[in-house]
C-alpha cells in the first residue's frame, strides 16, 4: 500500500518543527474554521472539537491525505486566555500567570483517506515562576509571545518563565506527539522514524 501524503492543517511553525523533528515529510494546508466557543463547552472539549474540525475541513479538500488538525488553549482558573491583542495585553496576561499554575489543553485529530477521523485532547499543568512586570515587558519585547495563546512560547525565550511542567511538554508547544502517534495507529498507520506505514 502506498503511504498517502501527510498534511498539517495549521500554519503554526512550532507544530511544523515538531513534525520535522520526527523525520516526517509533510505539506502545510492551514484550515479556516470558526474558532468561537460554544455555550457550556469546556476548554478541553473546545480544543478537541476545533482539532477535529480543522482536520475534517482540510480532508475535504485533500481526501488523498492523512491530515493532522490541532488546537491549543491556555486556561487560568477556568478562563481561556487567547492570543494577546497587543504588547500591553501580553504583559498583563503574563502578570496574571506569574507565580501561578494554569492548564494547557491541546486537541489533536487525524483524518484518513478512507474518511475515518480520530481525535483526542491532552491536558498539561504548567506553573510559572514569580517575576515582575519589568521582566514580563522584556520578554514581550522579544515579540515571541504576540501570536501565542497565553502570551508565551515554552520552547523559546518563554522557557525562562516556567517553573514546572506536569504532562506532555510537546502538547504545550501545540502538538502532543505520543497522542498523535496513537491516533495514527488507531487508523491503521505505524510511525517508523521515517514516516508512517500501514499496520
Amino acid at each position: 500500500m502506498t503511504t498517502p501524503p501527510l498534511v498539517l492543517a495549521s500554519r503554526s511553525p512550532r507544530r511544523a518543527h515538531l513534525l520535522s523533528m520526527l523525520g516526517l515529510r509533510y505539506e502545510i494546508f492551514p484550515a479556516e474554521v470558526d474558532e468561537s466557543f460554544r455555550s457550556s463547552e469546556t476548554p478541553a472539549a473546545h480544543a478537541e472539537r476545533l482539532a477535529r474540525e480543522k482536520a475534517k475541513a482540510v480532508s475535504a479538500l485533500r481526501p488523498d491525505a492523512l491530515v493532522i488538525g490541532s488546537d491549543t488553549v491556555v486556561v487560568l482558573e477556568g478562563e481561556v486566555l487567547g492570543k494577546p491583542r497587543d504588547e500591553r495585553d501580553a504583559v498583563d496576561m503574563l502578570m496574571r500567570l506569574q507565580g501561578r499554575e494554569h492548564r494547557v489543553e491541546t486537541g489533536i485529530a487525524v483524518s484518513a483517506p478512507d474518511g475515518r477521523l480520530e481525535g483526542s485532547v491532552e491536558g498539561v499543568r504548567v506553573r510559572f515562576r514569580p517575576f515582575d512586570r519589568e521582566f514580563a515587558r522584556e520578554y514581550v519585547a522579544t515579540a515571541e509571545p504576540l501570536d501565542k495563546a497565553g502570551a508565551y512560547g515554552i520552547q523559546g525565550f518563554g522557557a525562562a518563565l516556567v517553573d514546572l511542567v506536569e504532562g506532555d511538554f510537546y502538547a504545550v508547544m501545540g502538538l502532543p506527539i505520543a497522542r498523535m502517534i496513537s491516533l495514527f495507529r488507531a487508523l491503521g498507520w505505524r510511525y517508523n522514524f521515517r514516516g508512517f506505514e500501514p499496520l
